[in-house]
């Protein structure tokens, strides 16, 4: 019978006092308790820390130097648990989020990192802006660089394989640090499964309330891809950054013709939106 699994859960947070409470929460009500939860404030100017250390099982700690790399790698670091799990803040995970991760490291899987997608609660229509975005971060990914990527909210992998990797990961701000760790762990030998079915509850901010950060944060993509000397970051660039900075309008216009109620938010949010067992 395999031993069970110890699960650190690694939140960076900065400023992060509004949405911190339901992704919290939402921890609170999983099937298989957290070994640990590490919430990284960032130097925050809200109440980050205060919100995160108001809830009895979360461990606070504090990274001065701004970056979600950063406050990633101080999470990692004090991590204690056999597997590094990574959420952002504004993620709401299913109930059996730490179980399916448990399950799928129960059994070895030393060398391989786990990775799932989101699913936008707050954009209209939601089901295919999903599909699309999901369809970006790991089918056209694996495109572009022939293997599966990760995706820093929804992602885990075993304390040893990040040992492995964790002295050559860019300590860089202008690049993806998810899809960055993706290529360490490749280029070390190791794996990465993305299990379709694996969702979080995320709500995609930068179009609604800071959509002149959009473009550069677009530019990280393709600028990851030729720091690693992938010469598809040219494809990426074109298809990737700017294909989405121009349909990024589109989920707004759909807005205003039907606009999204708070109780339709409210409702999908809490609904009972469950991902399966891993096999």
């Amino acid at each position: 019978m395999p031993k069970p699994v110890k699960v650190s859960v690694v939140i960076p947070a900065y400023n992060e006092a509004a949405c911190l409470p339901e992704c919290l929460d939402a921890l609170a009500r999983q099937t298989v308790r957290p070994f640990e939860v590490i919430v990284v404030d960032n130097d925050s100017s809200d109440a980050s820390a205060d919100v995160a250390a108001s809830y009895p099982f979360v461990k606070v700690l504090t990274e001065p130097k701004r970056g979600r790399v950063f406050a990633r790698n101080a999470g990692f670091r004090a991590a204690k648990g056999d597997v590094l799990a990574r959420l952002d803040a504004d993620a709401i995970a299913p109930a059996n989020w730490v179980e399916w991760i448990a399950q799928y490291y129960a059994n070895g899987n030393e060398s391989v990192a786990l990775t799932g997608g989101a699913h936008f609660y707050n954009m209209r229509p939601a089901g295919f802006i999903s599909w699309a975005y999901n369809w970006l971060v790991f089918s056209f990914n694996k495109l572009l660089i022939g293997y599966p990527t990760l995706w820093g909210s929804n992602m885990a992998l075993p304390r040893s394989l990040w040992k492995q990797v964790s002295e050559d990961v860019c300590q860089d701000n202008t690049v993806h640090e998810d899809l960055d760790l993706a290529v360490h762990i490749h280029r070390e030998g190791g794996n990465i499964y993305y299990d379709h079915a694996s969702k979080v509850l995320v709500e995609m901010r930068r179009i609604h309330t800071d959509r002149q950060a959009l473009w550069p944060y677009l530019q990280m993509w393709p600028r990851t891809l030729r720091l690693h000397g992938y010469r598809s970051w040219v494809l990426c660039w074109l298809v990737g950054a700017g294909g989405l900075y121009l349909l990024s309008p589109v989920p707004l216009v759909f807005e205003k013709i039907k606009p999204l109620s708070n109780s339709s938010v409210g409702l999908t949010k809490n609904s009972k939106y469950q991902i399966p067992n891993s096999k």
